[in-house]
């Protein structure tokens, strides 16, 4: 089963029926929106791993939400496919050059969607698979497991290693509690307190009394994000 979530925006129910259904056959988690304030609303919220993404939509079309998501360092990394009823190729072209990932034309292929979504989630795995993090005085060696903080090694569990891992993969921006819950824990929608006892201490062991400091902060609501910044 793969988990991964994958946000459906698309004002015809009956699309985003079948597509969650198919999806969810494949393992996948679904959410759905049928407008564009509510989609925008749902990729902050549940740091989707994957958009299917409608250009027609009420409220804000499909371009104003591709353009708003890959301008912000919080969603940028979240693959769009767009899918367009319209004939126009320079519709499409203002997709992609927004940043959307790839695009498929109404009506499509459902073997084929679905398809391409594991193609590019792959794709998008494949780029987060680095050998080392390297940010400043923080060194992660991914293949070996290790962390060197100013020089300094970090004895660190395994699953403080991955949440820091996935925190320092997008350093400065935000990750979601069920996101980490989901990728390290492989829980969807549990109790997010298991994650905030291993962020906690992962905090004491970053902690070297050192400027600037290496913090995880906490952002009420949704979630965590590691950054430097010096103390008061």
């Amino acid at each position: 089963m793969s988990g991964d979530r994958i946000l459906i925006v698309d004002d015809e129910k009956g699309i985003q029926d079948i597509v969650s259904q198919a999806l969810k056959r494949r393992g996948y988690e679904t959410i759905c929106a049928s407008d564009g304030d509510t989609a925008l609303d749902l990729a902050f919220a549940a740091h989707p791993d994957l958009i299917i993404l409608d250009l027609m939509l009420p409220r804000m079309d499909g371009w104003e939400v591709c353009r708003r998501l890959k301008s912000n360092k919080e969603t940028a990394l979240i693959p769009i496919i767009m899918l367009t009823a319209r004939r126009d190729e320079m519709d499409v072209v203002e997709g992609l050059e927004l940043g959307a990932d790839d695009y498929m034309k109404k009506p499509f292929s459902l073997a084929e969607l679905v398809a391409r979504v594991g193609v590019l989630l792959r794709r998008t795995r494949m780029t987060e698979e680095i050998r080392q993090i390297t940010n400043g005085d923080l060194v992660m060696d991914i293949e070996n497991q290790w962390v060197m903080l100013r020089g300094n090694s970090l004895d660190l569990s395994p699953t403080e290693f991955r949440l820091l891992e996935l925190l320092a993969h997008r350093f400065g921006r935000t990750v979601s509690r069920d996101e980490l819950l989901g990728r390290i824990w492989n829980l969807y929608g549990g109790d997010t307190r298991t994650v905030d006892v291993h962020i906690s201490r992962l905090r004491k062991k970053l902690d070297d009394n050192k400027h600037p400091a290496l913090l995880i902060q906490t952002l009420r609501g949704r979630g965590y994000r590691v950054t430097w910044e010096d103390k008061p």
